[in-house]
């Protein structure tokens, strides 16, 4: 069963985030409310989240405050915020925006299918960097039994078949990124596709070193290249 993704929404109104709510349900995908900057920090301490969407005017800590928080701790640092507000005070604002780390900038009402849409390609990047996690960590799993099933005998068939699933597991994910790349051509958000590139490097990488382990590319085992 895949694990869905967490989306965190932060509005001091209630019903802006019952609003959120009933516009991100057909995504179906946890969606976990905070009504504070506060709050929202406090939930990022023990979840993972694919993407914040994050109300600019809060009272207290204002939603530029609680993105600089969120940019300064190493395990957030790289989640998208997506900023919301229904103040629009010209570009100076919104550059305050994408300042604070924001990869996009709506102002209300907006429009619920193109947010949604913004939505679901950060949630889909995000699950796609949970399958190559998971790639990687068979990955150096193989590694290690690998090399001292090759000292004693050569390649053990138990090997032969973990290289074979985690190939093809391996193309599995290799093609639904190849999907979704051509999909962000025709979006053209410059935030998006900078993450499914660096997405491509990342299992461009783990193919390479999938590839060296196949029989006949040597008897060496190659290095894993940093996953970071």
């Amino acid at each position: 069963m895949v694990q869905k993704a967490k989306i965190l929404l932060v509005d001091d109104r209630p019903e802006n985030l019952l609003a959120l709510e009933a516009i991100l349900s057909a995504l179906d995908q946890t969606l976990v409310r905070a009504s504070s900057g506060e709050e929202a920090l406090k939930a990022l301490l023990t979840d993972d989240f694919a993407v914040i969407l994050l109300d600019v005017q809060m009272p207290g800590m204002d939603g530029f405050e609680t993105a600089a928080h969120i940019k300064r701790r190493e395990r957030t640092r790289d989640i998208p915020i997506i900023f919301l507000t229904a103040i629009n005070h010209g570009p100076h604002h919104t550059f305050r925006g994408y300042a604070a780390g924001a990869v996009d900038y709506i102002s209300k009402p907006f429009d619920p299918w193109v947010l949604r849409a913004k939505v679901s390609v950060f949630v889909e990047l995000y699950m796609k960097n949970c399958q190559l996690r998971e790639q990687a960590s068979l990955l150096r799993l193989q590694m290690e039994n690998g090399q001292g099933g090759r000292a004693a005998s050569g390649e053990p068939p138990e090997t032969a078949g973990l290289l074979a699933e985690l190939s093809a597991r391996l193309a599995a994910v290799e093609e639904q990124a190849e999907a979704l790349s051509k999909q962000l051509d025709e979006s053209a958000d410059a935030a998006a596709v900078a993450t499914a590139a660096h997405l491509e490097r990342k299992l461009n990488g783990l193919r390479r070193a999938l590839d060296a382990l196949e029989p006949g590319a040597g008897s060496s085992v190659p290095p894993v290249a940093s996953q970071s």
